[in-house]
């Protein structure tokens, strides 16, 4: 095969080794930015004829040369070559193949430097927008959820004890909330990347007359880097996305870890649709949450691409360095993840079936108002703590006795002080123990009910 002359040919003597190309080119991951780096290489050229740096002929057999390449690569019609080494280099190549000399002058004023970092800013800031779509569609899925369970009542737990009755919607806004926080670091980030790092060159700009602010503008960026040397060495977009990911995904898993103990034979308060569980090879009953599970473990990828691209940035010197080629894997791989994971959690979590009369069930047990028990006494002036040591001695006489309070005579109440009533049945009830959690960010009926309607009205005004 022949060989393909290298942009640097004029400084070697010798061919690069062919193991070297191997191990050198990111080609097989990086033409996913092909688009962006036509889209990118486009500018390019448009500022470069507007500055007069180059004909505008040139500008726009550069310019259709470039559109026939994206189009014959979305076809399937372009053979890349090993010896192109990466995505830029392999559309170049094809551009002075197809339009000759004119191609060779799209890469002045510019390296592969600012032009790689210009390409995963598009492609990071196009691909920000698709998953905060999914994510606010999953937490508009979670908001329709909570709406239709707002009256359920279901125990709620601290160290997977349980501890206080809860609405089943209160839960499932809990999550809302994370993903709301998720959706801001999103956006966030991709303010934050949205700078123009083109004309940063290979490290110190260009002495040729660009016009980086109409490139910008061509490109949408409503802001260019002010330090070429930053320029080329930042992949801080690259770390925080990832963190922002791993965040979400944390909120995902968790989530997960819920389905999985609900939908578990001892609890029972939930039932996966079949569409999103598996069988056992040898057991013949079992119904597996194995979507669930693996949002769980695809959590620690994620994880592990953060802990890769700060290790690979924390000890580069200024500016460019070839180990910024590692940054890719890493971020497809989460972007391809967390997208996945949001699209078929949303599918998981339309076809649930929720058990509410078991769920209510299990929230009257345990001595789930203990604490509204203890508040009681704290509201006929006994301080909370001497409170808490009385319902503390309630609730050994009941498991001595195998009883519950609602099994209690007020006589047996009183045997521990003399502040109790008849009205104490009340604090005793679920229904009631819900209905006094009135604070703002409380389960309380009415709470919840508030937070609902203020996230819809949020929702309709977009």
């Amino acid at each position: 095969m022949k060989r393909t002359k290298k942009p640097w040919d004029g400084r070697f003597l010798e061919e690069t080794d062919r193991e070297v190309e191997a191990f050198t080119s990111s080609l097989s991951f990086d033409r996913r930015l092909y688009r962006q780096d036509v889209e990118g290489s486009i500018a390019h050229a448009k500022m470069l004829a507007r500055q007069g740096i180059i004909s505008p002929g040139e500008g726009k057999a550069i310019v259709a040369g470039l559109g026939g390449i994206r189009k014959d690569i979305e076809g399937g019609l372009v053979e890349f070559l090993p010896q192109d080494e990466d995505i830029h280099m392999a559309i170049e190549r094809l551009l002075i193949d197809r339009i000759g000399e004119a191609g060779g002058k799209l890469h002045t004023g510019r390296s592969r430097n600012d032009q790689v970092t210009l390409d995963l800013r598009l492609y990071l800031r196009e691909e920000i927008g698709s998953a905060r779509k999914l994510l606010n569609n999953f937490r508009s899925l979670l908001l329709n959820l909570a709406e239709q369970e707002r009256e359920t009542i279901m125990p709620g737990y601290t160290h997977l004890q349980k501890a206080q009755p809860i609405l089943l919607a209160h839960h499932l806004l809990a999550y809302h909330e994370m993903l709301q926080r998720d959706d801001e670091r999103l956006k966030e980030c991709h303010d934050r990347l949205n700078v123009l790092p083109l004309g940063a060159a290979a490290l110190a700009g260009t002495g040729l007359p660009l016009d980086r602010g109409y490139t910008a503008k061509l490109l949408g960026f409503p802001r260019v880097s002010q330090n070429s040397l930053d320029a080329v060495s930042d992949r801080d977009y690259v770390a925080e996305f990832i963190f922002a990911s791993a965040v979400i995904m944390m909120h995902l898993s968790r989530l997960s870890e819920d389905l999985i103990i609900w939908s578990s034979d001892e609890f029972r308060f939930v039932e996966i649709g079949d569409a999103f569980t598996t069988g056992s090879s040898i057991m013949p009953q079992k119904k597996n949450p194995d979507v669930a599970e693996l949002i769980r473990g695809k959590t620690a990828r994620i994880y592990g691409h953060l802990v890769t691209i700060l290790t690979l940035l924390k000890g580069l010197p200024m500016s460019y360095n070839r180990d910024l080629q590692e940054d890719k894997e890493p971020l497809f791989d989460t972007i391809d993840t967390l997208k996945g994971s949001l699209a078929v959690l949303s599918g998981m979590f339309a076809n649930l079936r929720f058990n509410r009369e078991r769920m209510a069930e299990e929230a009257s047990k345990g001595f789930s108002t203990a604490t509204d028990l203890a508040e009681y006494l704290v509201v006929k002036g006994m301080p909370f703590r001497q409170a808490h040591a009385v319902v503390g001695r309630l609730v050994r006489y009941c498991l001595e006795r195998k009883k519950t309070f609602t099994d209690l005579t007020i006589e047996e109440f009183r045997i521990f002080d003399n502040r109790f009533e008849a009205d104490v049945r009340e604090y005793v009830s679920v229904a009631g123990s819900i209905s006094r959690k009135r604070v703002v960010g409380g389960t309380s009926y009415d709470s919840v009910h508030s937070r609902l309607k203020e996230l819809a009205d949020k929702s309709s005004k977009g």
